[in-house]
């Protein structure tokens, strides 16, 4: 039987499904024929498997084919605290282009595969694929924006802020992938999305049920969300309307939102920039 966690024959990017999100787009198929040749192989990792973990060697970039995947840091407490989430067409492994090694593991959600692209192959690729270094370079930013975004959600937001800004940019995700943005599965657990977000399960838990007696959000099937009133959720995420019992709470998840801070620049030298849109 085929290694679960081992590579895969390689697809072609021009009949890559998530081309245009992790490539350069327009490419002729000359130069989709070079993409290729930057692609070492696809791996397939396990659901809770490891892509990489925390200090391995910094050697290649990956491209989530199929699948998610999360990031995690970890505390010299030995607590877990997750910096990000990443779905197809995400680059991820930016993290260790500073020090050399990985200062972040990579996990995957569910059964997944990646795109592995050797950073040497990438780094001597400016005479056939010159655009390929600027989209790199483009898709490191994104993914700075995506952690100040994160940053500001843990030091700034409430609860009931932090879920529907969650909810509302993974609606987003999905709709870019092709799929609908209003009904979608929860690959995550609710433990990783407050570990995420710097609340507690239980407070997830609870504005979950808020959202869904309110009629903004509802649960068509096991780990399905339904996004009812999109307009409604916005209202919450932008500080506009708060969602019920949001006393029952707040400050506790403010100070879980500055301890999760506080640990994961404890626990990482080099700031991760993989974080979740």
């Amino acid at each position: 039987m085929p290694d679960p966690n081992g590579p895969r024959p390689r697809v072609t990017c021009t009949s890559c499904v998530v081309r245009e999100l992790c490539l350069p787009p327009g490419l002729s198929r000359n130069e989709l024929e070079s993409a290729e040749q930057l692609v070492s192989t696809r791996l397939r990792i396990r659901g809770g498997g490891a892509l990489y973990r925390c200090g391995d060697a910094f050697k290649s970039l990956y491209v989530v084919w199929r699948g998610s995947v999360k990031s995690t840091v970890t505390s010299d407490d030995a607590r877990e605290q997750i910096t990000g989430f990443h779905m197809p067409g995400d680059m991820m492994g930016f993290d260790g282009l500073g020090a050399g090694s990985h200062t972040c593991d990579a996990v995957a959600l569910e059964d997944s595969e990646v795109c592995v692209f050797p950073y040497s192959r990438i780094d001597g690729a400016d005479a056939v694929l010159p655009a390929l270094r600027r989209h790199f370079y483009q898709q490191m930013s994104r993914e700075l924006v995506r952690k100040h975004e994160s940053m500001l959600m843990l030091g700034s937001m409430r609860a009931d802020e932090r879920l529907a800004t969650f909810l509302l940019k993974l609606s987003d995700r999905f709709d870019a992938l092709g799929y609908s943005r209003r009904e979608f599965v929860l690959r995550m657990t609710r433990a990783d999305i407050g570990s995420f977000l710097g609340i507690t399960l239980e407070t997830v838990s609870r504005v979950m049920s808020q959202f869904a007696r309110q009629g903004l959000i509802d649960f068509p099937g096991l780990k399905r969300v339904r996004i009812a009133d999109r307009e409604g959720l916005g209202r919450v995420a932008l500080g506009r309307e708060a969602a019920p019992d949001r006393g029952c709470g707040p400050a506790a998840d403010a100070r879980a939102g500055g301890i999760a801070q506080r640990r994961a620049t404890k626990a990482v030298r080099v700031p991760v920039v993989e974080a979740f849109a």
